[in-house]
């Protein structure tokens, strides 16, 4: 297992050692690990042509990390504990034997299907056993996963499934949400008609509705596992070969396909599961993201089975059939560790108090945060109720990109403070730069949070298309990994995480590209032109705000409209994706070279009345225009 921090001296100890020896520091955690070989050269980079490889030419491979590492000690523990959507279905356990075993055998199955190093691999499915097993199963044998989360549109999943060129997909009949039924494999199938690349669609049968069957292309996981050999070596990799892509938002239209290596991925996730949430053998903790998302991959999946840790697997949402889902789960499995977002939070908050009035949760020991900054009130709710004000919360600050948290509380060992991220871990090197890229020193500064050397769970590239990544992290400032967030350090070096500084709104936890719902309200055939910004929202942090020029409104049925609009952006890209509010436009603020001003429609979205200059648009009198309809449409 990997070291682990317990006081805060070991902190500050800690810190100090990784950065003046980072090479050292992480060669002595990666020691900890399995290697068929150690690596020829621990480190090299350089953030100005960009290129990150760690641990060079060692061999290895992450399942044997995780179960043949962990088999002799643990073998008959459980590793995962899945929750259904609904609490009167069975849950499902796995011992880390039983689950290796599951594993070993749909790695048979892929190799059947053809899949092979190298091949990617698609998955579309709800929060099920199956996905952990197909993503391990894809890590046994080379194969590189691409996790779509099963809530976006079936244009969406082609355009992932297109961009990786997967091989074969994997998806189930449906999944449920709550009272809902999603009907998961129509959407696959509707995506599999542009995407010539796949051969395969194993399916698992969750739901047992009605589908579609195409004969030679449809396969159910069950047939294709009954009788199939159970051991499957693993495949042999370079730390650097690619363990998975996983798709997100940009400030473009068009997703990007973050790509993270094996070797560095795997020691930092399993590092930083283990000191933020300080656990310890046999601790339950609870991740209440989904695996479509680089949290239930890396704090679902990958973290805590390296560390041999019982992870809680959940399908449902937290206030299905009750507000009080979440505590029933803790209770019943007496979780040790509960890791959840702000929008879950305040979600509960608005159901009102009688879901925490009488909460007794005695096992818990440490509460966690992701997704976008907590806000104070969020905050003293969770510690007040659900911690018993006796719980260390981790407000934990990272990205698709970083592959692991990199700004967080110590949960016991760092003094926590409300909304804030708190401190950097050690092998971390933040630096606040203004906007010329001039390095702001000291405390009590507020700028743009840059990272100044690298770590091991950072993400290499953007599948197929390095020229984009640099563009993403390295052209700001030289030199530097810029991570789109604006910070404030305080007079305590405490970090407090502002947001997104480019045109990417985190919904809910989710960071969605304005471009890509821009495009999707242009689709329509009354719309002309729009402008998508990001507005202050009381449950989901952020929500959407659209301004949309159109060619004609017919009368009388702007809601209609409205509707239609909505309704197009979630077919699209996703429900997540449908905007809040739609404000009809004459016109939008524009400069001369003709760039939206997107500045002054995010003030009016957020109902700020210090516009700035607007003395360069060559439209100033629709910036009144707006404003006058904004108020019109709160009313």
């Amino acid at each position: 297992m990997v070291p682990k921090i317990t006081t805060l001296s070991g902190y500050l100890h800690e810190y100090q050692k990784s950065v003046a020896n980072p090479t050292g520091f992480w060669a002595n955690i990666a020691e900890t690990f399995y290697w068929h070989k150690k690596w020829d050269k621990i480190l090299e980079w350089d953030f100005h042509n960009p290129k990150v490889e760690w641990f060079k030419g060692g061999k290895l491979n992450i399942t044997e990390n995780i179960f043949e590492r962990n088999l002799f000690l643990r073998g008959e523990q459980k590793a995962i504990i899945w929750e259904p959507n609904d609490p009167n279905e069975a849950i499902r356990e796995f011992t880390y034997n039983e689950l290796f075993v599951e594993v070993q055998k749909f790695a048979n199955v892929l190799k059947k299907h053809g899949v092979r190093k190298g091949d990617r691999v698609a998955l579309y499915m709800p929060m099920i056993p199956e996905l952990s097993i197909a993503m391990l199963a894809c890590a046994r044998i080379g194969a590189i996963h691409s996790i779509v989360f099963a809530g976006f549109s079936a244009k969406a999943l082609a355009e992932r499934i297109i961009d990786a060129e997967a091989k074969v997909v994997i998806t189930a009949d449906g999944g449920y949400r709550a009272h809902k039924v999603l009907r998961l494999k129509d959407v696959v199938d509707e995506a599999l008609t542009q995407c010539p690349t796949i051969s395969s669609n194993i399916v698992v049968k969750r739901t047992g509705g009605e589908v579609v069957w195409n004969e030679g292309v449809d396969y159910w996981w069950h047939d294709e596992m009954e009788g199939m050999e159970e051991v499957a070596p693993a495949e042999i990799l370079d730390a650097e070969d690619p363990l998975f892509i996983l798709y997100t938002s940009g400030s473009t239209g068009r997703p990007k396909g973050v790509l993270h290596t094996v070797g560095g991925y795997m020691i930092y996730t399993a590092y930083t599961f283990r000191n933020v949430f300080q656990y310890s053998s046999g601790d339950v903790f609870f991740c209440a993201a989904d695996i479509g998302w680089i949290t239930g991959h890396s704090y679902i999946v990958y973290g805590p089975l390296l560390e041999g840790a019982i992870s809680v697997m959940f399908e449902g949402i937290p206030t299905y059939p009750d507000a009080g889902r979440y505590w029933d789960i803790i209770r019943k499995h007496e979780v040790n560790q509960f890791y959840t977002s702000p929008t879950a939070i305040r979600s509960l908050i608005a159901e009102g108090q009688e879901w925490v009035q009488d909460v007794n949760l005695p096992s818990l020991r440490v509460l966690g945060t992701v997704g976008e900054p907590i806000n104070e009130e969020a905050w003293h709710w969770y510690h007040d109720h659900v911690g018993d004000n006796r719980c260390p919360i981790v407000d934990t600050w990272w990205q698709t990109e970083t592959g692991g948290i990199m700004i967080s509380a110590i949960a016991g060992v760092i003094p926590t403070k409300p909304a804030f991220a708190s401190l950097p871990l050690p092998g971390i090197q933040p630096l606040i730069v203004d906007s010329e890229g001039n390095k702001l020193c000291g405390k009590g500064v507020q700028g743009n949070l840059c990272i100044k050397f690298p770590w091991p769970g950072m993400a290499r590239s953007h599948w197929g298309d390095h020229k984009r990544y640099v563009e993403s992290y390295f052209s700001q400032y030289k030199g530097l990994y810029f991570t789109g967030d604006g910070v404030k350090r305080d007079e305590d070096g405490y970090y407090r995480i502002l947001g997104r500084m480019d045109d990417v709104i985190n919904v809910s936890g989710h960071r969605l590209g304005t471009a890509e719902i821009e495009n999707a309200i242009n689709e329509h055939p009354l719309v002309s032109e729009s402008a998508v910004v990001g507005f202050p929202h009381a449950i989901k942090g952020q929500g959407i705000y659209a301004y949309v020029v159109c060619t004609s409104i017919p009368k009388n049925a702007e809601e209609e409209l409205k509707n239609s609009i909505k309704i197009g952006v979630s077919k699209m890209i996703s429900p997540i994706a449908r905007p809040d509010q739609i404000q009809f436009v004459n016109g939008l603020p524009k400069t001369r070279s003709g760039k939206i001003m997107r500045r002054i429609l995010k003030k009016i979205a957020a109902k700020s009345t210090d516009y700035g200059d607007i003395s360069t648009l060559t439209n100033p009198e629709i910036v009144e225009e707006i404003i006058e309809g904004n108020h019109k449409l709160i009313k």
